[in-house]
C-alpha cells in the first residue's frame, strides 16, 4: 500500500507520517516537498520516505508526483494555513488553497487509478462567527468566512465535493477544529504561548505577548488528529464531510493559565493590539458525534500533556 502526504513537513503531515510508520510499518509512505521548505520535522525519518519535490501551484510537478507515487491513498495537508497573514496575502491564500487542490485533484483525476481514495483537509474557519443558539456546530451550520483563509478553506472543500460529484472521485472532507502539539509553528496561539514561556525561563523575554484571550476554542492533540485522519480513510464513505475535534473547551487565557502553572518561573502577560485580527472568530465548539459513529475514534492524549509536550519542544529548540 502506497500513501501519499501533501504537506508532509507540517506539523500535522510530519506526524501523520509518524503514525503510519508505527503503527502500519508496511505502507510505502510518499510526500510531496517545497524546494525551500525546511524539512526538520522530517529529518529524523527522511530516510523512510520518498520526497517529491513541487508545488501547488505548478500542474506539471503535481502530475509527475502523481505518476511517481501512484498512490492509494492521499492526504491533503499542504496550504496556506495562518489566519493572521491571509489578510496580509489574500491573492495568495486563496491560489494556493482553492487553485493549488483543483490543481492536486486535477491530477490525480488524469495521472492516478481511478480508485485512489482522497481526503481534503478543510477547516472549522468556514464557519465564522456562529451564535450561541448554533453550539455546537454541526456540519450543516451556513459558512460566516471571517478571513481570506477561511474564504479559501470554504473554495478548496467545495472544490473537493464538486469533483467527487461530477467524477465520481472518493473524496472525503474534514472540517478540523484547533489542533496543537510539538512541531507547530510559533506563529499559531499554542505554540507561540509556550515558546515565550520557554523564553523567559531563559532569560531572554520578560513577558508574553498576547491578543484576544476571550475566545472560546475546543482543542484537541496533534497526534489524536493524525489518528483520527487514518481512521477516517479506513471507516468512513466518499462523498462526505466531517466536523473533528477534540474534548477540551476553554477560552485562550484558560489556557494560557495551563501553561503557566507548568512554567519554571513567574509568568508576567501584555497584551498586544498587533495581535488582534481585523475580525475574529470567538466561539467554536464542534458537535463531531457524525465522525465518532462513522469510526469510534475519540481523544487519548489530556490537554495537558498537549501543552507539557508543546512547552517541551519548545525548551529544546531553544536549548538546540
Amino acid at each position: 500500500m502506497r500513501v501519499l502526504i501533501t504537506g508532509i513537513t507540517g506539523m500535522v503531515g510530519s506526524h501523520l507520517a509518524d503514525y503510519i510508520l508505527e503503527n502500519h510499518p508496511g505502507v510505502e509512505i510518499h510526500g510531496l516537498v517545497r524546494w525551500r521548505s525546511p524539512k526538520d520535522h522530517i529529518r529524523h525519518i527522511e530516510h523512510k520516505i520518498i520526497l517529491h519535490t513541487g508545488d501547488l501551484t505548478d500542474y506539471t510537478s503535481l502530475a509527475d508526483m502523481c505518476e511517481e507515487s501512484d498512490p492509494d491513498w492521499i492526504f491533503h495537508l499542504a496550504a496556506h494555513a495562518f489566519v493572521p497573514s491571509s489578510f496580509k496575502v489574500p491573492a495568495e491564500t486563496l491560489r494556493t488553497n482553492i487553485i493549488g487542490t483543483a490543481n492536486l485533484l486535477d491530477a490525480v483525476f488524469n495521472y492516478c487509478k481511478e480508485d485512489v481514495r482522497i481526503h481534503v483537509c478543510s477547516s472549522s474557519e468556514i464557519y465564522g462567527q456562529v451564535k450561541q443558539d448554533e453550539i455546537p456546530i454541526t456540519e450543516h451550520q451556513p459558512f460566516r468566512p471571517a478571513s481570506p483563509y477561511a474564504v479559501s478553506k470554504i473554495g478548496e472543500d467545495m472544490i473537493a465535493y464538486q469533483y467527487g460529484l461530477s467524477y465520481g472521485m472518493d473524496i472525503i472532507r474534514t472540517r478540523m477544529y484547533t489542533h496543537t502539539g510539538p512541531r507547530r509553528w510559533e506563529g499559531y496561539v499554542v505554540s507561540s504561548f509556550a515558546k515565550q514561556i520557554a523564553e523567559i525561563e531563559k532569560g531572554l523575554r520578560s513577558f508574553v505577548r498576547v491578543g484576544n484571550l476571550s475566545s472560546i476554542r475546543t482543542f484537541a492533540d496533534v497526534r489524536d488528529t493524525v489518528r483520527a485522519y487514518w481512521m477516517m480513510m479506513e471507516r468512513c464513505s466518499a462523498g462526505e464531510v466531517y466536523n473533528i475535534g477534540g474534548d477540551r473547551t476553554m477560552t485562550i487565557g484558560e489556557m494560557l493559565e495551563i501553561l503557566k502553572s507548568l512554567a519554571e518561573c513567574e509568568i508576567k502577560v501584555a497584551v498586544d493590539v498587533a495581535l488582534l485580527r481585523p475580525s475574529d472568530v470567538t466561539l467554536q465548539i464542534p458537535d463531531v458525534s457524525k465522525f465518532k459513529r462513522a469510526t469510534g475514534w475519540e481523544p487519548k492524549i489530556p490537554f495537558e500533556q498537549t501543552l507539557q509536550d508543546t512547552l517541551d519542544y519548545w525548551r529544546g529548540r531553544l536549548h538546540g
